[in-house]
């Protein structure tokens, strides 16, 4: 509240001229509240920016009375007894939604371009990247030469994906016959660390899009490309 009252003070938020439509501003930004969305689109195809990930995030949020199993907290505030669930919160509302705004608000500039704060926005900027996928830096090729679909890419793929998973199983196996297990139960503790992981792999998706143009590396696309999804 302290940094959007002393925001509100310090920055100006003049009317744009009217509406033309002859003329399309660049960049085109979503209201700012929604440019966490249309951040996503830069990392994800449309239908897991725009269906999959609100989806995820509208059920996480409807399925949180059901799996919280912790009755300490109730009617009063506290982090000691509730870290899990106030560090959760933290990532996934803080960490990233927050995030994906400031980066489309602040540093997205024409033609949705990343600019550094203090590189000048330039509507007549070409960035020069050739995205590759994943499977590609390790010298599989995503498609064959006749432009097929690699099937050795499509496997590599599944396996990094998978690899984010498994471990859900592996602590399962590990520990469920502990208290703190039994109690949440295998369906709860599925749904918990799916959600986790999958808060996880929005991130690491982001690094690997945004962090190899640091070292002058190509952005990664896709880790897994299918005949009927991308990720």
């Amino acid at each position: 509240m302290a940094v959007l009252v002393i925001w509100s003070i310090a920055l100006d938020a003049p009317l744009e001229e009217p509406a033309n439509r002859a003329l399309t501003p660049n960049p085109s930004k979503a209201p700012w509240y929604f440019l966490g969305l249309q951040e996503m689109l830069v990392y994800f195809d449309p239908w897991i920016a725009g269906v999959v990930l609100p989806t995820l995030i509208i059920v996480g949020l409807m399925a949180i009375p059901y799996i919280d199993i912790n009755e300490k907290g109730n009617g009063y505030y506290t982090f000691k007894e509730r870290k899990f669930a106030v560090l959760t919160y933290v990532f996934g509302f803080h960490v990233l939604w927050v995030l994906l705004i400031v980066i489309g608000t602040l540093f997205r500039g024409p033609g949705w371009n990343f600019f550094w704060p203090w590189e000048t926005w330039d509507p007549h900027f070409v960035g020069v990247l050739t995205n590759v996928d994943l499977s590609e830096y390790f010298g599989i090729p995503t498609r064959n030469p006749d432009n097929t679909l690699n099937p050795a890419a499509m496997i590599f793929g599944a396996v990094c994906v998978g690899a984010l998973y498994t471990p859900v199983g592996l602590v399962w196996i590990q520990r469920q016959n502990s208290d703190l297990f039994k109690k949440l139960g295998f369906i709860r503790y599925s749904v918990v660390a799916f959600l986790l992981l999958s808060m996880v792999g929005l991130v690491i998706k982001i690094l690997l899009r945004l962090g190899p143009p640091v070292f002058g590396l190509n952005p990664v696309k896709y880790v897994l490309v299918t005949p009927w999804f991308n990720i």
